[in-house]
């Protein structure tokens, strides 16, 4: 700030133009291959606990199988530990990681 009377302070422009903080970034849920589950199974758990229809959530799952990791939900950072921690409750191998990340591609 100046000292004279009246004046007023200019942000900076690189602190009018910083990039938005990273908890606004969307994450995404990974669920990974494991030898365990029966295919069945993990497709079971995205219709149950993701509400998906059987279609896509067959999909997922042949990505999984395949690809070895599908990403099957993307939303703020709190919610995607949560859908890891219910996917663990499943039995399934899951993590989570923010979306631009290279690994969440599937």
């Amino acid at each position: 700030m100046a000292d004279q009377e009246g004046a007023t302070a200019v942000a900076e422009p690189d602190a009018l133009s910083a990039p938005a903080p990273a908890r606004d970034l969307p994450w995404v849920t990974l669920v990974l291959n494991d030898p365990v589950n029966l295919m069945s199974y993990v497709e079971f758990v995205f219709r149950e606990y993701f509400g998906y229809p059987r279609a896509k959530a067959r999909k997922l799952m042949l990505e999984v199988h395949e690809k070895g990791r599908s990403r099957v939900s993307t939303g703020t950072r709190e919610q995607m530990e949560t859908d890891v921690q219910a996917m663990h409750g499943y039995g399934l191998w899951a993590e989570c990681r923010p979306a631009d990340d290279r690994g969440d591609q599937t």
